[in-house]
């Protein structure tokens, strides 16, 4: 029998996530001139963060805002090659700066820019943060993902079988780790239990890429070699997003409020749609050069 206890807690804990969820839908609902204003001069934030690129080919990496507005350059510095980017809750930035076979970030406040204390990387990619602070790399050339604890810096060789130049990385709520296995043409799954790794169910893969993971549980693998996206739902079955001229799609990134931004490589530029299909518009930038990662810093909704 649940305690009495127990079920407020429980009522509590559902509160908390029905209050979330209710913000959530209110900052989807926002007109865009209000929703994707850019930071102000005393540092606070606009409802709607920007979407950070990274610009591989110009060696930088830019904030655009998802719905118009003024492209920026972050300041980080020696970057080359950038590809994979990820934000944790508090603003931190992390980008994989491939050339320098390194990942390094920049904390919100400004406050500089440190490299990430890791071990014998060799061209890290896709980067990806789970809720306890571990940051995840790609570990391309070496054929591995490592896990990085933020807090203490010990670096662990996460147990997969068979990798060949990963690529895209992506986490679940539960800890689960989807790769994708760029030579293999195909995205595994490594239980976060300890119980193993598995294949996504998955047809026709070629040089799967970036990868994103919807609020419902449905995978979107950018099929690089095909020239399209492709939605895993979370209940089974591939559909292929619908989408136009692409070359070359490589990294992927969900703004929570139905769009899925896509890097288009070839083209020089980054698209969105709407997940459930259809309203294809490319995003205002000027310059891009191969843009490959993209992220969006996330908004802490935990209970």
């Amino acid at each position: 029998m649940t305690s009495a206890p127990e079920k407020g807690r429980a009522a509590r804990r559902w509160a908390r996530r029905l209050a979330a969820a209710a913000g959530l839908a209110a900052l989807c609902a926002l007109p865009a001139t209000a929703a994707d204003a850019t930071p102000s001069r005393d540092g606070r934030t606009s409802a709607h963060p920007p979407l950070y690129v990274s610009d591989y080919g110009n060696n930088r990496v830019v904030a655009l805002p998802a719905r118009g507005g003024a492209q920026t350059t972050v300041p980080f510095d020696g970057l080359v090659r950038p590809t994979g980017v990820a934000g944790d809750a508090s603003g931190r930035l992390y980008v994989a700066d491939t050339g320098n076979n390194r990942v390094v970030v920049r904390a919100a406040d400004g406050g500089g820019q440190t490299t990430v204390p890791t071990e014998g990387l060799s061209r890290p990619l896709g980067l990806a943060l789970d809720r306890a602070g571990n940051l995840y790399v790609a570990d391309s050339f070496n054929d591995r993902v490592v896990k990085v604890s933020v807090a203490t810096g010990t670096q662990t060789t996460v147990p997969t079988t068979g990798l060949l130049h990963p690529w895209g990385l992506a986490l679940d709520p539960a800890g689960n780790l989807y790769v994708s296995d760029f030579v293999n043409d195909r995205v595994v799954k490594v239980a976060a239990d300890g119980s193993g790794q598995s294949t996504v169910p998955a047809l026709g893969l070629s040089q799967p890429t970036g990868l994103a993971l919807g609020a419902t549980g449905d995978l979107y693998i950018a099929d690089s070699g095909n020239d399209r996206v492709v939605r895993i739902a979370e209940g089974g079955g591939q559909t292929t997003v619908p989408t136009t001229g692409l070359g070359d799609p490589l990294g992927l990134a969900l703004d929570g409020c139905g769009g899925l931004y896509i890097a288009d490589g070839s083209h020089d530029r980054v698209v969105r749609v709407q997940e459930a299909g259809g309203g294809q518009t490319t995003l205002p930038a000027t310059g891009l050069n191969t843009p490959t990662g993209l992220a969006f810093l996330p908004t802490d909704t935990r209970p």
